[in-house]
């Protein structure tokens, strides 16, 4: 079936999902979650074969990211079994207006329509954006990467099967067969099928649709998050936060990946810092983060000479860019010449330091001592999310349920005319 078909055959069912109430829609959605899990050996087996095609082609952080196990499709299960749980705001009335002439005017919460997804290596994105969607009565089609084609194809089949269990049409959600670049291309293009597109996956990815679709496209993910460390900071705590923001999974978008270090606290911090994230990582059989420092950061510490563009990269790798700056007004423009508008953070125990950072940054996140990790639609008490949109029109930061609607004016009248 070609995509266009796959897309139309998924718009055609919307009638049949806006037709279902919060209850309808919520027991759907536990029945995915529990075949997900009913699915477990057939998913795990597609998604062992994704890993033995992808060894030798994609780096070993990205291959942790394709990974599926017991306890990430538990989880993924776990995340459609929440989103169940928020409530419904499908219909919800958002306000009313009593005008002079007796007409109420009332903006109300809508589904989109249909919602496609583009996707890399994160098998988890496909349940998500089902659930979400379901959730929120819209119907989606999918396009995995390659590398995640088999787990994603396995995951849809029980999520389809979740939803005829529950009661609902399983064309709600569809993927899409063909992984060459012609099906990006005809979804990219299907005005009038298409209500809105989100792109999930590296910088080139989110390029292509942003500057190809004639769609409506959300420009989301690409996170060059910075961590300011403050010359009020409390350095032990700048040193737990800067560890968890680049280590506890390198390969997503809102990792660090540009350390900036205030210069009265740089002779002491960035010692620390290089035990901590290079010989004590190392010493512990984990993989040591390699420093890209500036001329400032190397006369501190040994490590690898920042090149021209290492303070533009999204690494998604064991790799931080360190700069010493001089001031917080310093750190705050370093960091809007160089942020992609995903997350910063400072650390500081100055409150006139971070209101200076929080009021300069233009970041859809920005944290006063905390990781930048947060930034994600669990932590953010959504469920999960689409993406994170790093533009401000109709979105920004974790896509939610909230997102994924738009509105429309009911106008309530008895006779009037104008």
């Amino acid at each position: 079936m070609t995509t266009l078909d796959i897309l139309k055959k998924t718009r055609a069912a919307r009638s049949s999902l806006a037709a279902l109430d919060e209850t309808a829609k919520n027991r759907i959605l536990l029945a995915m979650a529990e075949a997900l899990m009913a699915a477990e050996d057939d998913i795990l087996a597609e998604n062992d074969a994704d890993m033995t095609a992808a060894r030798g082609h994609i780096n070993d952080v990205m291959l942790d990211r394709l990974r599926l196990d017991h306890d990430r499709l538990a989880g993924m299960a776990e995340g459609v079994r929440a989103i169940a749980a928020l409530p419904d705001h499908a219909g919800r009335v958002l306000s009313e207006v009593r005008r002079p002439n007796g007409l109420v005017v009332r903006k109300v919460q809508v589904p989109l329509g249909l919602v496609s997804i583009i996707y890399e290596s994160r098998p988890n994105v496909t349940s998500d954006a089902a659930a979400l969607a379901v959730k929120s009565g819209n119907v989606c089609v999918l396009r995995s990467g390659k590398e995640a084609h088999r787990s994603a194809c396995a995951i849809v089949k029980a999520l389809k099967s979740g939803i005829a269990q529950g009661g609902g049409d399983p064309e709600i959600l569809n993927i899409v067969d063909d992984i060459t670049h012609q099906s990006a291309t005809d979804i990219m293009t299907a005005k009038g099928l298409v209500d809105l597109l989100i792109p999930r996956g590296g910088a080139g990815l989110i390029r292509a649709c942003v500057e190809g679709a004639s769609v409506p496209c959300i420009e989301t993910g690409t996170g060059i998050c910075h961590v300011y460390v403050d010359k009020a900071a409390d350095l032990d705590k700048a040193l737990a936060i800067v560890e968890n923001a680049k280590t506890s999974r390198p390969s997503v978008c809102n990792a660090e990946e540009v350390l900036l270090v205030h210069s009265a606290v740089a002779a002491e911090f960035l010692p620390r810092l290089k035990k901590r994230l290079v010989d004590d990582r190392a010493a512990a059989g984990k993989t040591p983060v390699e420093l890209r420092l500036d001329e400032r950061a190397a006369a501190i510490i040994p490590g690898t000479p920042a090149g021209e563009r290492d303070f533009d990269t999204e690494f998604l790798n064991y790799i931080l860019a360190v700069a010493v700056v001089d001031s917080v007004e310093e750190a705050v423009a370093h960091i809007l010449t160089h942020s992609t508008g995903h997350s910063e953070a400072i650390v500081t125990e100055d409150p006139a330091a971070a209101e200076v950072f929080v009021s300069g940054t233009d970041s859809a996140a920005v944290y006063v001592n905390a990781s930048t990790r947060f930034t994600d639609g669990g932590e953010f008490g959504l469920g999960c999310e689409m993406g994170i949109s790093t533009q401000k029109l109709h979105a920004r930061g974790p896509m939610g349920l909230d997102e994924l609607s738009t509105y429309k004016y009911v106008v309530l009248g008895s006779g009037q005319i104008r």
